[in-house]
């Protein structure tokens, strides 16, 4: 029987974690990727691969090679959603230890880079719908001062989308891809900015203010909307969005 699977990365917690539990309640098959499982999430339709994605070529192979060997007719559909990210120091560049940074572009580029290559050598020529999404973010758009590594990897995001978009617009039933800006979510990430230091990290009274007036959304409320924006019939069609925008 044909399976509808969706690959999550980053699905231990916050948004990753609030996405894979909306798609198994309704059905789908999960495979969550991340360090630590999912806390408190089970189902016979929920598989977890622990992986650090700073070294995202082991589990690139394992995805590439784990759909291959189940081949096309297991799938109804397929979709890559590459949540995973991490905010090094929040401080000027040339204030960050390189190795945060590094690790910062590895688990925030890198590994969507590679996921999405290794979905696509897999599936090519496969016929069943198989989207891709990128949780991208409005800092991929708007630079912000003491996080330029987290800003740089949104924007390669961005840019990535629009490129595979156009390559797979020339395939017969070419993957669709959107990098997608989920909105402001009351994540742990939210709570390092706005505990950062004011004097290195300039916006970090922006940030206690969305706090403070209620203006985050939850990681239900945010998942909810990014699986809305992948179900779109439209999806795709812009490879660049932002669920604020329609």
């Amino acid at each position: 029987m044909s399976i509808t699977l969706s690959i999550v990365t980053g699905a231990s917690r916050g948004l990753g974690r609030a996405v894979a539990e909306q798609l198994l309640a309704r059905g789908e098959h999960v495979i969550a990727i991340s360090r630590q499982a999912p806390e408190g999430l089970s189902s016979p339709r929920l598989q977890h691969w622990s992986a650090d994605l700073a070294e995202a070529g082991a589990v690139a192979t394992r995805l590439h090679d784990h759909l291959q060997a189940q081949g096309a007719r297991s799938f109804a559909s397929l979709a890559l959603i590459n949540n995973a990210g991490v905010i090094p120091a929040l401080a000027p560049l040339g204030e960050v230890d390189g190795e945060d940074l590094a690790r910062a572009l590895r688990v925030g580029l890198e590994a969507p880079m590679r996921l999405t290559a290794a979905f696509l050598a897999a599936t090519r020529g496969w016929t069943m719908p198989r989207k891709l999404l990128l949780v991208s973010s409005g800092l991929g758009r708007r630079a912000m001062a003491g996080s330029a590594s987290y800003c740089a990897a949104k924007a390669g995001l961005d840019h990535l989308a629009r490129a595979v978009a156009l390559e797979e617009a020339a395939q017969a039933h070419g993957a669709r891809i959107v990098s997608l800006a989920p909105g402001v979510i009351d994540t742990d990430m939210q709570r390092q900015l706005r505990s950062a230091d004011a004097l290195v990290f300039p916006e970090r009274e922006h940030f206690a203010a969305l706090h403070r007036d209620g203006r985050l959304d939850s990681p239900a409320t945010a998942a909810a909307r990014l699986i809305g924006h992948l179900d779109r019939a439209d999806f795709g069609s812009d490879p660049v969005a932002d669920v604020r925008h329609g």
